[in-house]
């Protein structure tokens, strides 16, 4: 009797998940996986590289350093750095694509004496302003008139649209990184509006190329600014404004009051021309920021939602023109808003 039961104990067949719950069970969880993908896409942001913000003053850090090196001294410029190419070329400095330690990086000469003025304001704004926000600096030879800083193989801003084409940089080719391209953009005028210096203007932004040009597009998809030769200092206790160059300027692109107020009748005087203050850099941010976006699926969205704020960076009164600070915080709020009705939607579609 006993080994009968042992028997039919071990005889007893065991029961067979039905397939429907398998299948049930693969695609929850397949489910499951594709929504924790899905919220790293949209919630995660992109790392930041190593960068000199956290070496002393005189220092600098780039790539996979993992020290703070001093800044380059005249002599260690000389004989350390040998020049490649060049490629770039303003009124102020050439840039020339270059090698130190097998790292490639960007040496800038100046191109003629009469900018020297230009080109050493330049090199004190770099060396006063070192943080994420700026090209870092690597070192400096003020005898030889050059200067050496990081290189970035992406460029300027300029060759955003052609870069986000190639086929290894459609990923990051969205609305959510074009978005945080302009978040960029903005705290890096808010950054020079309330520098260490006190408040800076961008006046090397006369129109939408030029502008572009004064700033680099980085590796990690982040920008800089490099141009830093016309950054006059507003001061509003002292009554202290600024004119950006003394030629007349012409253009939507520029804010209103930096056009000749006088019409045509009366032929354009440097001397009589008004000055004005950093709200010239508002009236700029939404065109900047348009071409930022571009034109992928979801920046008509994104420009929508920032419609009002950047209405109010057209004001025709300085004075009525939001700060950088408070674009910037708009800007953070429509792309938090948007990626959570992104992520609603692909919960009620799970």
């Amino acid at each position: 009797m006993e080994k009968k039961a042992q028997d039919s104990r071990k005889g007893a067949p065991h029961r067979a998940v039905p397939p429907a719950v398998g299948l049930l069970f693969s695609m929850a969880l397949m489910n499951t996986l594709l929504y924790l993908c899905l919220d790293w896409f949209f919630i995660s942001r992109p790392r930041s590289a190593p960068s000199s913000a956290h070496c002393p003053h005189g220092h600098f850090r780039m790539g996979q350093m993992k020290n703070c090196s001093p800044w380059l001294s005249c002599e260690e410029l000389r004989t350390e750095v040998r020049q490649l190419k060049r490629v770039g070329e303003g009124a102020v400095k050439r840039v020339f694509l270059s090698e130190w330690k097998e790292r490639k990086v960007a040496l800038s000469r100046l191109t003629s004496l009469e900018m020297k003025d230009d080109f050493l304001h330049g090199l004190r704004m770099l060396k006063t302003l070192q943080s994420k926000h700026v090209v870092t600096l690597l070192g400096y030879c003020e005898e030889d008139n050059t200067i050496l800083t990081e290189y970035h193989p992406l460029g300027s801003l300029s060759n955003l649209e052609e870069t986000l084409n190639l086929s290894k940089y459609h990923s990051v080719n969205t609305w959510q990184h074009r978005l945080q391209l302009a978040m960029n953009y903005v705290a890096i005028i808010h950054y020079l509006h309330h520098s260490p210096l006190g408040t800076l203007v961008m006046c090397d932004s006369s129109d939408l190329p030029k502008t572009l040009s004064q700033y680099l597009l980085t590796s990690n998809f982040s920008i800089v600014v490099n141009d830093l030769d016309a950054l006059p200092l507003v001061n509003h206790s002292s009554r202290t404004f600024v004119k950006c160059g003394h030629r007349e300027l012409h253009g939507d692109f520029v804010a209103p009051e930096q056009l000749w107020p006088y019409g045509e009748d009366m032929p354009f005087d440097d001397d009589l021309m008004p000055s004005y203050d950093e709200k010239i850099d508002i009236w700029k941010i939404p065109d900047v920021s348009s071409f930022l976006l571009g034109h992928v699926e979801g920046s008509d969205m994104v420009r929508f939602h920032l419609f009002d704020i950047h209405k109010a960076c057209k004001s025709q009164t300085p004075a009525e023109r939001p700060t950088a600070r408070e674009i910037l915080d708009t800007y953070e709020k429509v792309l938090n808003l948007l990626r959570e009705t992104v992520m609603s939607q692909t919960r009620e579609m799970l």
